[in-house]
């Protein structure tokens, strides 16, 4: 019994829910909110995380939590922080604003654009597991490129998705916001460390973390840890920090592995191995990164 309420008291995001096995969400979620603290209001767009972690009467969330609809968590939350404001309160409790890939990149964008540039003091936090997982695996704008979704499927025709994935990152650094940021679920402290950071500064920030999803990626539900540091250590995934539209900080690679080491154990890819000419179009993805951020450790 005692286990149980230290566990309760211990962290904000509870068990209880009916995430998949190996949910990298979840994991995510709590690592966010726990890095938050007990003094801060949530706003969160329909989607995987408030469908598993609100079912009515019972909830996962143990401080106050607001379900936007699919777009505009970020307005939502900048009426919470303009209220805040009004009363006086903006100082003492902080607003995080949270979304999957399609209600961040694709039809949340305007409604997060515009918090950027009204200057809001909201932190916004992208759970990016690369596809409407909550709707049937359909392709957004943050699925890489070549991975096989419901609507970008792998066939004859089709090698999968055809498009780059949206460099989401940069579109809201390029706000010249305080801070803008990559961060894994394969990497927790690193993680944390760009929550407290960004709730630390004044204004609003971005952090995209990627969150492995062992239902729409296929692999193993227990090698989602291990498929998010592959993500990162292959250079498709690169972990940077962006301060007013600059480049400040990235996360140095010990040792960059082949990008089929890291997709291998997905079924989204498996038409990947088959076809060495796409391969090498999603490792050339891989490169690019790699170079650009300069990723390899000295």
């Amino acid at each position: 019994m005692s286990e149980v309420k230290s566990h309760f008291e211990e962290n904000l995001f509870v068990s209880g829910h009916t995430a998949c096995a190996g949910c990298g969400q979840a994991i995510a979620v709590r690592l966010v909110v726990n890095a938050c603290g007990k003094n801060a209001i949530f706003t969160n767009a329909t989607g995987c995380l408030e469908v598993f972690s609100t079912k009515y009467p019972e909830s996962s969330w143990r401080l106050p939590w607001i379900h936007s609809l699919f777009e505009n968590s970020a307005a939502v939350a900048s009426g919470v922080e303009s209220a805040l404001r009004y009363l006086g309160k903006i100082d003492k409790i902080k607003v995080v604003a949270g979304a999957g890939d399609g209600g961040t990149a694709d039809i949340g964008l305007q409604a997060l654009s515009g918090m950027l540039e009204r200057g809001h003091d909201v932190l916004f936090v992208c759970y990016d597991n690369e596809a409407y997982m909550n709707t049937g695996i359909q392709r957004s704008g943050l699925t890489p490129l070549k991975a096989s979704t419901t609507t970008s499927p792998s066939g004859k025709l089709w090698e999968g998705n055809w498009r780059v994935k949206k460099p989401l990152v940069e579109i809201c650094a390029a706000h010249f916001i305080p801070y803008a940021a990559t961060a894994s679920v394969g990497f927790p402290q690193d993680l944390q460390r760009k929550v407290k950071k960004a709730l630390d500064i004044r204004g609003p920030k971005y952090i995209q973390i990627h969150v492995p999803c062992p239902l729409g990626w296929g692999h193993p539900s227990n090698l989602t840890m291990e498929v998010a540091k592959k993500a990162v250590n292959s250079g498709l995934y690169p972990l940077v920090e962006y301060e007013y539209g600059k480049l400040t900080k990235v996360f140095k690679v010990s040792q960059i592995i082949p990008v089929e080491e890291y997709i291998n154990i997905q079924t989204r890819f498996r038409h990947l191995l088959k076809d060495k000419q796409a391969l090498s179009s999603l490792q050339e993805t891989a490169n690019k990164n790699i170079d650009y951020y300069g990723l390899r450790s000295a």
